[in-house]
C-alpha cells in the first residue's frame, strides 16, 4: 500500500521524470515525503512564478514535460504567469497544485480555488484527482495531454485527503505519444506547390521540434534553395549560418521580412500559429483568405484554420513532416535562387547593429560574444527591448538554443537559465536580462545557489522600463511617467547570493569581465551600464523626440 503522495511520485518515476521544481507547501506534504525516498530531484525555488517559468523552460529545452509543484491558493495564482507562458510557447509542463480536502471544497475553505475554472482558459487541461485509486489514471492522461498534438501545460489539483489516503493501485506504463505524419498525397501536393513557386517562403516555429526535425528542415531548405524564417523567438530552429536563413518573423519585424511575407507567392508554415507577432498585428495577410498560397502544417487540428484558411492544411508533427520532405528535390529555379539570396543578403545587413553612443557599446559586445560563446551555448532572456540584442543581433549556430517567452513575459530569463543549467550542467548558459526584467525574479538567484546551477547573467541597466518608455515617448513625448527605475546595487545582490559579480561600464572592460565570469564555479552576474538615452539598439530618446 502507498499513500496518494507516494503513488504520485511512483507515477512520475514510471514516466521517466528526473527533475521537478517547486516551492514547498503543507498542502502537498505527502508528495514531499514521497520524494524523500525518490531519485527525482526537487529544485527548491523562491517564488511560484519562478517555479512555473523553470518548468516551462525545461519542457521547451528537453521536449519532456517540466514538472512543477506549488501550494494551494496564493502558490497556484503566483504560478499562473508561467502557465500562460508555457501555453503560448507550446511547451509541455505539468503543474501539481495543493488543494483543500475534498470534504471542505465548496465552502471557500482556507486557500481554496476552483482550479478547473481558474486555470481552464490558460492551459490544455485542468483537473483534480478525486480519489486516491485514480492517481495512475490521471497521471497517465496528464502526461499524454501535455505532449500530444500542440504541446502545452496541464494542471492537476491534489486534495490533501487524497494524498494522505492509501491505495494498492500501481503506476501506469510510460505513455507513448502518437505522432501525426503527412500522407504521400500531402507531400506530393506540397512539392508541386513549391516547385511552381517563384517566391516561396518557409515559416517555422512552435513546440515539438527535435534535433532530427531541425536537421531535416535544413536539408530540405538548402537542397531546394528555400528561404526560411523562424517566427518570434524560435531562431534556433535553423542554423542562422545557413544560406536559407533570412531572418525572424516576430516582434519589431525588420522591413525586409515584412516584404518577404507580402511578396511570397507560396508560404509553407510549419508548426506555427498565425499570431499577432508573426502577422505584424494581422496586417500581412488577408484574413481569412490570404493572397499568398498557404500550406499550413501543424500537429493540432485546432490550430489549422483558426485564423488563416490554408490552401493545403496538413495535420502533422514538424519532425515527421520535414523528414518526409527532406529527400524530395524541386526543379532548379533561377527565380527561386535569386529570391532566397536577396532575403539572405538583407538579413546579413540587418543583423549587424549600429554603433551605440556612450562608453559601453552593446553592438561591439554582441560581435565579441558571437565569436566567444561556445557552439552549444544556451541563451535565455525575459522580455524587454534589451532582448533585441540576443534576438535580432546574434546568429544562432546549429547546436545553440534560445529559451525566451513568446508571451513577452518579464522575469522568465533567470528561472529558464536555472532550468537549462540543471538539465545541461556541462553547457554554458547565458541569461540576458534588463534592469526591469531581472527584478521580476531576482530572488531566484537563491535557487541557482542552492541547486548548484551556474548561469552567467548579463543585466543591461539603463534605468528605465525601455520598451514602455519607447512607446510612451512616441505617444506622449517628454511626459515621462511611471517608467523610470531607481536600481539597487546588482553587484552586491549577486555577491550576496554567492555569485561572482562585477559592474562593467566600458566596452573595453567586458571581455576580461566575461572571462572571469566564465571561469567562476559559482555562477556570475555582470551589470552592464548601457546608455540610458538608448531605448533600443536603433532608437534613442533624442531621435524619438525629433520625430514629433
Amino acid at each position: 500500500m502507498r499513500t496518494g503522495g507516494e503513488l504520485l511520485v511512483a507515477c512520475l518515476e514510471a514516466q521517466g521524470v528526473t527533475t521537478s521544481f517547486g516551492v514547498p507547501g503543507e498542502s502537498y506534504l505527502a508528495v514531499l515525503d514521497g520524494l524523500h525516498d525518490s531519485d527525482i530531484g526537487f529544485v527548491i525555488c523562491r517564488q511560484e512564478g519562478g517555479v512555473a517559468y523553470a518548468a516551462s523552460a525545461w519542457g521547451k529545452l528537453t521536449g519532456e514535460p517540466g514538472i512543477a509543484f506549488v501550494t494551494r491558493g496564493p502558490g497556484a495564482t503566483n504560478a499562473a504567469v508561467g502557465l500562460h507562458t508555457a501555453m503560448q510557447d507550446s511547451s509541455p509542463m505539468i503543474l501539481f497544485v495543493g488543494q483543500a480536502s475534498t470534504e471542505h471544497l465548496g465552502r471557500e475553505a482556507f486557500q481554496e480555488v476552483d482550479y478547473r475554472a481558474f486555470f481552464g482558459p490558460l492551459v490544455k487541461w485542468a483537473t483534480q484527482i478525486e480519489h486516491v485509486d485514480r492517481v495512475p489514471e490521471v497521471m497517465s492522461r496528464a502526461f499524454a495531454v501535455a505532449q500530444s498534438g500542440r504541446p502545452g501545460p496541464v494542471v492537476v489539483a491534489l486534495p490533501e485527503d487524497v494524498l494522505s489516503a492509501t491505495s494498492d493501485a500501481e503506476p501506469g506504463r510510460k505513455i507513448r505519444v502518437p505522432v501525426a505524419a503527412p500522407t504521400t498525397a500531402d507531400v506530393d501536393e506540397v512539392v508541386s506547390l513549391l516547385d511552381g513557386a517563384e517566391r516561396p517562403l518557409v515559416l517555422v516555429g512552435g513546440g515539438g521540434w527535435n534535433d532530427d526535425g531541425r536537421r531535416a528542415l535544413q536539408a530540405m531548405a538548402e537542397a531546394n534553395s528555400l528561404p526560411v524564417a523562424p517566427v518570434f523567438r524560435y531562431h534556433d530552429l535553423l542554423d542562422n549560418n545557413s544560406p536559407s536563413f533570412v531572418g525572424e518573423a516576430g516582434v519589431g519585424m525588420q522591413p525586409h521580412m515584412k516584404q518577404l511575407i507580402r511578396d511570397a507567392d507560396v508560404i509553407l508554415a510549419i508548426g506555427i500559429r498565425f499570431g499577432e507577432m508573426t502577422t505584424a498585428a494581422y496586417t500581412l495577410f488577408d484574413i481569412p483568405d490570404p493572397a499568398q498560397t498557404i500550406i499550413h502544417v501543424h500537429p493540432s487540428d485546432a490550430e489549422i484554420g483558426k485564423l488563416i484558411q490554408a490552401a493545403t492544411p496538413i495535420q502533422a508533427s514538424p519532425n515527421a513532416f520535414c523528414a518526409a520532405l527532406a529527400d524530395r528535390q524541386l526543379h532548379r529555379s533561377d527565380a527561386r535562387n535569386s529570391w532566397r539570396a536577396a532575403g539572405r543578403t538583407a538579413w546579413e545587413s540587418a543583423v549587424i547593429a549600429p554603433t551605440q553612443p556612450g562608453d559601453l557599446d552593446m553592438a561591439e559586445i554582441m560581435q565579441w560574444l558571437q565569436q566567444r560563446l561556445p557552439e552549444d551555448v544556451i541563451i535565455t532572456s525575459g522580455a524587454g527591448n534589451f532582448s533585441i540584442w540576443n534576438n535580432k543581433h546574434f546568429a544562432y549556430g546549429p547546436n545553440m538554443r534560445l529559451l525566451a517567452p513568446q508571451s513577452g513575459s518579464m522575469g522568465y530569463g533567470l528561472p529558464a537559465a536555472i532550468a537549462a543549467k540543471v538539465a545541461e550542467p556541462n553547457r554554458m548558459v547565458v541569461c540576458f536580462a534588463g534592469d526591469g526584467d531581472i527584478q521580476m525574479n531576482i530572488q531566484e538567484l537563491g535557487t541557482a545557489m542552492q541547486a548548484g546551477a551556474q548561469p552567467i547573467v548579463l543585466v543591461l541597466n539603463n534605468g528605465t522600463y525601455g520598451t514602455i518608455r519607447l512607446h510612451q515617448e512616441r505617444d506622449f513625448p517628454t511626459r515621462v511617467s511611471g517608467t523610470e527605475i531607481n536600481n539597487p546595487d546588482y553587484v552586491k545582490i549577486g555577491a550576496a547570493y554567492g555569485f561572482h559579480a562585477e559592474k562593467v561600464e566600458r566596452t573595453a572592460e567586458f571581455a576580461a569581465a566575461f572571462e572571469r565570469a566564465a571561469a567562476s564555479d559559482s555562477g556570475a552576474l555582470l551589470e552592464l551600464m548601457v546608455p540610458p538615452e538608448m531605448l533600443s539598439p536603433t532608437m534613442s530618446i533624442e531621435r524619438l523626440r525629433g520625430q514629433e
